[in-house]
């Protein structure tokens, strides 16, 4: 199958269009917002349009796409109104995936605001038991992060603190951010195969669905979460040669974050491609 990897696309235009641009920088899948990611408006989706997509998937061999929660969405907030949003559209959300069968759906945690982790932790657990449902076919993704003010996700421990009381933990997966746990203090550049062996320890590999490809520009353990450019920050181009190549890593889906537009996207998929040892 080769390299499934992607990047950040604007949903405005549409689903097909978003598979069409994917298809013309090089990409085999893509990420993509539900909805404004700094606000709560949903565009609305037409069944037709998924249709299309999926269609041009099935033509073009271009992978499912990966779904991102909005930012605005703190499942753990201390204002009870903020949680009330992230409930609404988190649901909101699961319900319009059930359009793409087999979907994964990423999130970022949230921020406990001065309440502590174990407080945050309950209340996204909480969340969880009150949007999942058995019969949905999203798969739901937690994402690593930097560990930047109180965000929740900062250690592989707390991410599994969550999963473990959710009731329909099941539904549950892992997004692992490389500039996120870079900047948490996981060294994936000297030391990747421990990394990962104290993340099947704690989380375990099988909990793993995607990947944000990220360079940093952040020393390790700073917990800023400052994207780059690949090979433009302190993780380096060498560290994302061998973090594509890992046996335990290679065939899961990957998706750039990087500042760019298409045309940076576009070369450095070409550039990871090369690195690609089929």
């Amino acid at each position: 199958m080769g390299l499934r990897i992607g990047c950040h696309l604007s949903s405005s235009k549409g689903f097909l269009a978003m598979a069409q641009t994917a298809e013309s920088i090089g990409a085999n899948t893509f990420q993509f917002f539900t909805r404004n990611p700094r606000g709560g408006a949903a565009k609305e989706w037409q069944q037709e349009d998924v249709d299309a997509m999926l269609a041009f998937f099935r033509e073009k061999d271009i992978g499912k796409p990966l779904a991102h929660a909005p930012y605005t969405l703190n499942a753990c907030a201390k204002d009870s109104r903020v949680r009330e949003f992230a409930l609404e559209t988190f649901a909101d959300d699961l319900k319009r995936l059930q359009m793409i069968p087999d979907v994964m759906y990423n999130f970022h945690p949230g921020s406990h605001v001065g309440q502590g982790a174990e407080t945050g932790v309950g209340l996204i657990a909480d969340t969880l038991d009150q949007v999942l449902r058995e019969e949905q076919t999203t798969t739901v993704l937690l994402e690593t992060m930097a560990g930047k003010g109180s965000e929740i996700g900062r250690s592989f421990e707390e991410l599994r603190s969550i999963i473990d009381r959710v009731d329909l933990s099941h539904k549950l997966g892992v997004c692992l951010d490389t500039c996120h746990v870079w900047d948490g203090g996981y060294d994936i550049v000297d030391h990747l195969d421990e990394v990962l062996i104290e993340f099947d320890r704690v989380i375990g590999l099988d909990r793993l669905c995607a990947i944000h490809l990220n360079d940093s520009m952040n020393v390790r353990g700073s917990h800023k979460d400052r994207h780059q450019k690949i090979g433009q920050g302190n993780i380096g181009l060498k560290a994302f040669e061998h973090i594509i190549n890992h046996p335990s890593l290679r065939n899961f889906p990957f998706y750039l974050e990087t500042p760019n537009e298409l045309d940076g996207y576009q070369e450095e998929i070409h550039l990871l491609k090369e690195l690609y040892r089929v």
